[in-house]
């Protein structure tokens, strides 16, 4: 429950646990190939993706959701009703509302928790870390869950070989808290935006209040869309300039970075912004050949496995970016400090 007032002297934010929750299911390439016109080398060879995660069909976003959060609570020592706030950023909900964070609380016992999702498709769980940060450092808030959940495989078109191979099911997520002290927060900095002109490019066209459906409408509208040449090139721009301009505001390089943590979307993506960015691909992290491109759950998955890899250990710096339908952007330098 949030209602504190403003304090003079704010908590500082620390990310202090992280945590997730992956369908049982994999579905391999090789399973693909009885369903859409593809092979597993054609897969591979251009998104570095190998299998991917489907949800059951008694499974909705809420259910991976309420996983990922219990995981991430008994990771950190923490009950449910010491919960403040619960953000879902999420894309593909359950239904337009109640909110999947709403189902979420509900269903862990956080029953006082304010819960709300957030819509910024592959970038928002950073969007999410956002809030949160600004809610714990205000005062309004101690412990706010953030837990990017998203079930791709109920909007994918199994006739469009492009975009069916690529999207998987999971829900990641981490625990940001407040601290009363006068250090510094463990987040750093964050750099977010849109383009909202180039929305078209990755869509659903079907659901909201423009083509209800409701309405007579072309079934392939009520899948994802996808300008690939288009996402591609604003994917392999925006990383790189993303975290260059963050960077720069804090008088930083990427050798002050321990750990490059992209968005798990398409391998050739990754490569480039590696070349690009300078970046030792020994310290860029990824899980993309196991999970495929999870949106929102995609950032926090791949620091979860990195941190039970040993790959991610305290006191590193760790550099977080993603992108997304919108198209929007959003990058993160946080220190880990997990409980």
């Amino acid at each position: 429950m949030i209602g504190v007032p403003m304090s003079s002297n704010p908590r500082r934010a620390r990310l202090a646990a992280l945590g997730y929750y992956v369908p049982e299911r994999a579905v391999t390439n090789a399973d693909l190939e009885s369903i859409v016109d593809t092979t597993d080398e054609w897969i591979l060879s251009r998104t570095g993706i190998r299998e991917r995660r489907v949800v059951a069909a008694d499974q909705a976003t809420s259910d991976l959701a309420i996983g990922a959060a219990i995981n991430i609570l008994t990771s950190a020592g923490l009950s449910a009703d010491e919960i403040d706030v619960l953000i879902v950023p999420t894309c593909t909900p359950d239904q337009l509302f109640p909110s999947v964070a709403a189902v979420t609380a509900d269903a862990i016992g956080a029953h006082d928790a304010a819960a709300f999702d957030i819509q910024a498709a592959c970038s928002g769980f950073i969007y999410g870390l956002a809030q949160a940060v600004a809610l714990v450092e205000s005062g309004l808030a101690r412990n706010v869950l953030v837990v990017g959940a998203e079930v791709f495989s109920r909007v994918i078109n199994p006739e469009d070989r492009s975009t069916y191979v690529l999207f998987g099911d999971a829900a990641a997520g981490a625990l940001v808290v407040g601290v009363d002290d006068a250090g510094p927060s463990t987040f750093i900095g964050f750099e977010l935006g849109a383009d909202g002109s180039k929305g078209d490019q990755l869509q659903i066209p079907v659901g909201g209040t423009r083509h209800p459906a409701s309405q007579p409408f072309d079934p392939a509208d009520a899948y994802l869309q996808m300008n690939g040449r288009e996402v591609f090139r604003f994917a392999t721009r925006v990383i790189e300039d993303s975290v260059i301009r963050l960077l720069d505001r804090l008088g930083m390089t990427i050798d002050d970075v321990d750990l490059l943590v992209p968005h798990q979307a398409n391998q050739r993506i990754i490569d480039h912004a590696v070349v690009r960015l300078g970046i030792d691909p020994a310290r860029v992290f990824g899980n993309l050949d196991r999970y495929g491109n999870t949106s929102a759950a995609s950032i926090p998955l791949a620091l979860a496995e990195a941190r039970d890899q040993g790959v991610l250990t305290p006191g590193m710096r760790v550099m977080m970016v993603g992108f997304g339908a919108g198209l929007t952007w959003a990058a993160c330098l946080v220190r880990f400090d997990p409980t």
